[in-house]
């Protein structure tokens, strides 16, 4: 079994019908395995910049400043001590914290798929047979998108992630400067980025690579 959708030329006119296999488009949504899948995601990509020094790493030295006893002063041992100004902090945050979470490649691949399959399922999949533009003009990049919005989406604001085959440059600096769209490579596809969202726009060629790439393991359930 598979679906069709239909592609469209540049000038947003429907010039045939493409087939998608089901076991990669037609996959039924999971909200828990979508979650996990996206905690995981925005979690690995987090950076840890926040960093205090403790008494170990501030500047000072860490000689006895006065004897233990007999001198009518509290004892203290250094300067670097938490107590001291200049001296480390005691529960601050470090650069040594880890924030990954670790999920399996097959649970992340199924909730890629499902993301596009509902994409699919709400009409907000939409294939071109190219997005090779012929010069580096934003103006072209943006005649292409509002044909489509004009006749086939019909949104009330622009609101579209480009996946195109590969690293075309006239078309990447061609949409880079337009509001409402971000564009990617097929190398970089992630979940996130597809369900922050609301329009898909894929080149043939991408749509092709996809089912060739993920067809095979979603059959075998590898």
């Amino acid at each position: 079994m598979s679906l069709k959708v239909k592609v469209y030329n540049q000038a947003a006119e429907a010039i045939k019908d493409l087939e998608l296999p089901d076991k990669v488009f037609g996959v039924k949504p999971s909200a828990e395995l979508l979650h996990q899948a996206v905690v995981a995601q925005q979690a690995n990509a987090r950076q840890v910049l926040a960093h205090t020094k403790d008494r170990s790493e501030v500047a000072g030295s860490g000689k006895k400043l006065w004897k233990q006893k007999h001198t009518g002063r509290a004892r203290m041992g250094s300067v670097r001590s938490p107590l001291w100004r200049g001296g480390g902090i005691v529960f601050g945050p470090t650069n040594g914290r880890n924030f990954s979470k670790k999920i399996n490649q097959k649970m992340k691949q199924k909730a890629l798929f499902m993301a596009l399959s509902d994409k699919v399922a709400a009409g907000t999949f939409l294939v071109l047979d190219s997005l090779a533009v012929a010069e580096y003009k934003t103006k072209q990049f943006n005649g292409v998108l509002s044909a489509l919005e004009k006749k086939v989406l019909k949104n009330e604001r622009r609101d579209v992630l480009v996946l195109n085959d590969s690293k075309d440059e006239k078309t990447q600096y061609s949409a880079r400067n337009l509001s409402g769209v971000k564009i990617i490579n097929l190398e970089n596809i992630n979940l996130v980025d597809i369900l922050n969202y609301k329009n898909l726009l894929l080149s043939e060629a991408a749509v092709t690579a996809l089912a060739t790439r993920y067809g095979k393991t979603a059959a075998s359930g590898k």
